[in-house]
């Protein structure tokens, strides 16, 4: 993706559009980002078919550009509807066609995958939506895919997200993409949010308010960031939470909707997403100082959470561009 703030970030609001993704959406493409320098950022704007009033009659919205604004975007978001199982307007629907016939990327959070699926685009398709909803979706679109459980699935050039806060997982998924992992760390910092969580973690976790808090899993995961290189294990994690695997691999179950491997993997292979994009070369020293053993490694890793291989992805995000790649 671009650079550059030449890429164009839409968002369709409707009636009853959730008013916390409009800001989450705002937060992560609309604002500048004076912690970035002096990168350039993406343009950003709202759209409707008129002036719309928001969920639980939040606020009143008008004097957004119309739906042509959609034509000219390269990347469209479509926001949720609270009656799900309702057609949306058929406008509404052609604007959508008309930029996906286009490759323009769309994003959908929470019930928006209903728009995207009533526009007959998800067919054949992975997506999720939030879980309250799951049901009715696959009752109404039969023909998707559906991953009830995911926090926000990509295929190809559409991306769901489930609820609101995962709306913030999928946006930082999507700047990772467009502009590198230290980019998507440093907004993330901003946000005070998880730098990344995998798409595929559990959107919902029950979790019972306890009658004295939990000791936070904090502190050991602050304590394993710092030694990433070493070769840590699962059993090392536990030793220093002073638990059993088995207790840390619930607790990690329970707060972090992920195991205690996948999120140790997802952290070595943001640690070397990092260092490429400082302009190391050495794919040996990568892997070594990332904890993940083998160049051969590395790049199967780095392959299958960005769908590059260490040089491209250092050729796209790395500081230095047009240094000899290493294979």
């Amino acid at each position: 993706m671009p650079r550059d703030s030449s890429h164009r970030v839409v968002m369709i609001v409707d009636t009853g559009s959730n008013p916390f993704e409009l800001g989450v959406a705002t937060e992560l493409f609309g604002l500048r980002r004076p912690e970035l320098g002096d990168r350039p950022w993406y343009s950003f704007t709202l759209c409707a078919r008129g002036p719309v009033t928001l969920n639980h009659g939040f606020c009143t919205l008008s004097g957004v550009p119309d739906l042509s604004a959609v034509d000219d975007a390269d990347t469209v978001i479509v926001s949720n509807r609270p009656d799900s199982w309702v057609r949306p307007p058929e406008d509404l629907l052609a604007a959508v066609r008309r930029a996906h016939a286009r490759g323009a990327r769309l994003v959908s959070f929470c019930t928006g995958a209903f728009t995207l699926a009533h526009a007959g685009l998800l067919g054949g398709r992975r997506a999720t939506t939030h879980w309250q909803w799951a049901d009715l979706f696959r009752e109404l679109f039969p023909d998707v895919d559906l991953v009830p459980d995911a926090l926000y699935v990509t295929d190809g050039d559409i991306h769901t997200a489930a609820g609101s806060a995962a709306a913030l997982d999928l946006g930082l998924h999507l700047i990772r993409g467009d502009h590198g992992a230290e980019v998507a760390n440093a907004v993330s910092r901003r946000l005070v949010f998880a730098a990344h969580r995998d798409g595929d973690q559990r959107q919902f976790v029950k979790r019972p308010v306890p009658a004295v808090p939990d000791t936070s899993l904090a502190p050991v995961l602050a304590w394993a960031r710092e030694r990433l290189a070493d070769p840590l294990t699962v059993a090392d994690l536990a030793a220093r939470a002073a638990l059993s695997p088995a207790t840390l691999h619930r607790r990690f179950q329970r707060e972090l909707g992920t195991t205690p491997l996948a999120w140790l993997t997802a952290e070595r292979v943001d640690l070397a997403c990092s260092l490429l994009e400082r302009g190391e070369t050495r794919l040996d020293v990568v892997a070594r100082t990332a904890g993940l053993g083998s160049a051969s490694t590395l790049r199967a890793r780095l392959r299958r959470r960005t769908g590059l291989t260490p040089s491209a992805y250092r050729q796209r995000f790395g500081a230095a561009r047009g240094t000899a790649a290493a294979t």
